[in-house]
């Protein structure tokens, strides 16, 4: 499993429209260029995740896109499997279950379902409000140790 810039760009770009989002849609053009995210790659991302239902849209003067639902609802598990697909660690965990011709007799298949299971629980545990909170308690502690009394 390697997450690729599609599946990193998605999570800046839902984090980034969790972070300033005030009920007004935001448009894509301010998302990316706060993200450093090129406008045309982030359009394509921003369909993935119409489509897959983590954003909705409005065209127009105003328009932009807001997330679908709340954001401590949204799981950096549940975007990245939308733009990424499986996160499988081996390719055999991607096949129909009982496809692999060595899954009866593979010593090691126990060893990567666990950790395919380990790997999905994790991401499915973490929020985007989670991920905004961890940045704050972040910039928080740093600017904490950076004052002159």
């Amino acid at each position: 499993m390697k997450i690729t810039t599609k599946g990193r760009y998605a999570l800046r770009i839902m984090v980034d429209l969790a972070r300033h989002q005030t009920g007004n849609f935001i448009p894509l053009k301010e998302a990316s260029e706060r993200q450093g995210i090129s406008e045309k790659y982030a359009e394509m991302i921003i369909s993935l995740l119409n489509k897959a239902g983590f954003v909705i849209s409005s065209r127009g003067k105003g328009g932009g896109y807001q997330l679908a639902k709340p954001a401590e609802r949204v799981t950096v598990g549940s975007v990245l499997k939308a733009t990424e697909g499986s996160l499988a660690p081996v390719i055999c965990l991607e096949l129909p279950e009982n496809a692999c011709p060595h899954a009866g007799y593979c010593e090691t298949l126990p060893m990567w379902t666990e950790l395919d299971r380990r790997i999905d629980e994790y991401l499915e545990s973490i929020t985007l409000s989670d991920l905004l909170r961890q940045t704050e308690a972040a910039s928080n502690s740093s600017c904490i140790g950076s004052h002159k009394l």
